[in-house]
């Protein structure tokens, strides 16, 4: 009799158990586009894609990301990134500037009246500006922030070529450089680091012809050209 219980007990244990004892597997990720597939990374599954996308219309916009679909796919991508998901704030963004200390002697005034010379000279269009100093004061009542001001330059033609083909690229546009003083009054001359010579590691460059890649990293050098001006006070 206890041999036939001892028996009957481990032929129950070794029935499944309850589906709501059951652990519940993660989701895989929705796949938006059969050409986008699902790789398994130490940070979770990831979206790629696996093939050439379907075709587009000029100015067709992308589908939305998750924001932790564009954390995992950057953790993935971009070691450096992770790495920078834990240096201080302040670190972190002075990876993503570039930047020009103005000689001394060269007053703000000079910095920006030589920028917009040789802005004029290498044909990027002044489209705007943003005084940002003399908000602070007026909505603020800020008087003792430094000076700073926001300069917007565009090249039509390839800005309109780059919307065709990636309209996302208009959170870009138009290209902006800042001139600003810091604590000590010294002054600055940055723009957003945004070189594109990581699109040689991009593998699928589609619609990306070498002449617009060309045009593209002709603003970038035109940009620096202009703020190596400022900085210079090359009139």
């Amino acid at each position: 009799m206890t041999r036939l219980l001892s028996f009957a007990l481990a032929w129950l244990c070794s029935l499944p158990a309850f589906a709501a004892d059951t652990p519940v597997p993660p989701a895989e990720p929705t796949l938006p586009q059969s050409w986008i597939g699902v790789t398994p990374t130490p940070y979770g599954p990831v979206l790629i894609q696996q093939g050439l996308p379907p075709p587009y219309r000029d100015y067709q916009m992308n589908r939305i990301l998750t924001p932790e679909e564009k954390k995992r796919w950057l953790q993935m991508a971009m070691p450096m990134m992770a790495s920078m998901m834990q240096m201080d704030a302040r670190e972190a963004m002075n990876h993503f500037a570039v930047k020009y200390q103005a000689k001394p002697g060269v007053s703000f005034d000079e910095v920006v009246q030589s920028m917009m010379l040789r802005a004029n000279q290498v044909n990027l269009k002044f489209v705007g500006s943003n005084l940002m100093w003399k908000d602070f004061e007026a909505v603020l009542g800020d008087t003792g922030a430094p000076r700073v001001e926001v300069f917007s330059f565009c090249d039509i033609a390839i800005g309109r070529e780059l919307l065709k083909i990636i309209p996302e690229m208009v959170v870009f546009l138009p290209c902006r450089i800042a001139v600003m003083e810091d604590a000590d009054k010294n002054i600055w001359v940055l723009m957003m680091d945004w070189d594109i010579t990581w699109l040689d590691l991009a593998g699928k460059q589609v619609g990306m012809t070498p002449e617009l890649r060309l045009g593209v990293q002709e603003i970038r050098e035109k940009m620096e050209d202009v703020m190596r001006a400022g900085a210079s006070g090359a009139l």
